[in-house]
């Protein structure tokens, strides 16, 4: 019985914060750009079953990302994920109040379990100075393998630097020396759906239904309220909020699902993934004793032929 009261308070808890969440978004609308915020509230993993992440629950539009890290690590050292997330800088997309400005990023790394976020005091001078206009944080406090950043500027950081620790199979027995697997997803702009399920105005509107549209009344200080006709008789309003461009016009026959607006959408997410191999150190020593074996045995293989080779032509000219 506690238990499920506990489930029940715990489910009661998120679905007050989505509703918060969704009451700031309408009275302060710039504040939709923090999906990881949303997804940290939303998702306990995000990455799901299916290999997608859950950012594009909310940014619709496909775009490229890229990453890059060390091919191998030692345990207990500290290296650098970098995260590319390439768009057109001249692009504009629409602000939360309907206006045109730049566009923000965000990620989420997704590293293998027992790495994790590097602590500052762990940081090279050049590390420091590549990330200190960033904030970096864990997805919770179960998932300290999970880093998140975002929004930022998306004009000063196209690419992203995470730094990340390695761990130590020595004092982490769940990590072993093998090759690991890291995903990343990465957006630039806004999404196309709040947490709530509506729609934000960085999106397509389309007509409902098969119909006339009757009115168009333009709202203060931007956004639209459509009346549109139905072929049944019944008038259904269609609320259109600033940003999007209407492309009909009073009088003008619609279809379902027919654009009202334009696509007002430059931005989207994009996810990939790589490889990490956790390298032993006593391997690493072991190859390197071991190609010093095979190339002194090669010199000493070829001094041995050079001095059999004096011999044999030494009882030549004898």
């Amino acid at each position: 019985m506690k238990n499920n009261y506990v489930l029940n308070l715990n489910k009661s808890a998120r679905q007050n914060f989505l509703a918060l969440a969704a009451l700031v978004t309408l009275v302060v609308p710039t504040l939709s750009d923090a999906f990881p915020i949303f997804a940290q509230q939303a998702y306990e993993n995000p990455r799901e079953a299916t290999g997608r992440i859950v950012c594009a629950n909310c940014h619709l539009a496909q775009k490229p990302v890229e990453i890059e890290v060390p091919q191998g690590v030692l345990p207990d050292t500290v290296f650098e994920a970098e995260v590319s997330i390439p768009y057109d800088l001249s692009t504009k997309q629409v602000t939360g109040d309907g206006t045109k400005g730049g566009l923000n990023v965000g990620a989420v790394l997704i590293l293998p379990e027992g790495f994790t976020l590097a602590p500052k005091d762990r940081l090279s001078a050049k590390t420091k100075e590549e990330t200190k206009d960033l904030t970096i944080s864990t997805y919770s406090a179960s998932k300290p393998n999970i880093l998140v950043i975002g929004p930022i500027p998306g004009d000063k950081h196209q690419k992203i630097i995470f730094p990340v620790l390695s761990p130590n199979p020595a004092e982490n027995k769940n990590v072993h020396f093998i090759k690991y697997p890291i995903y990343v997803g990465a957006n630039r702009g806004r999404g196309q759906v709040n947490p709530t399920g509506t729609k934000t105005n960085n999106t397509l509107y389309t007509s409902p239904s098969e119909g006339q549209l009757l009115k168009v009344e333009k709202l203060s200080p931007s956004g639209y309220n459509l009346s549109i006709k139905s072929k049944r008789g019944d008038v259904i309003t269609v609320a259109i909020p600033g940003g999007p461009d209407l492309i009909v016009k009073e009088g003008q026959a619609l279809t379902a699902d027919q654009p009202l607006t334009i696509d007002p959408n430059v931005g989207g997410f994009g996810q990939t993934e790589t490889e990490i191999v956790l390298q032993s150190p006593a391997r690493v020593k072991g190859m390197i004793a071991f190609f010093f074996t095979i190339i002194l045995a090669q010199i000493l293989l070829v001094l041995k032929k050079k001095q059999f080779e004096k011999v044999q032509l030494a009882e030549m000219n004898f």
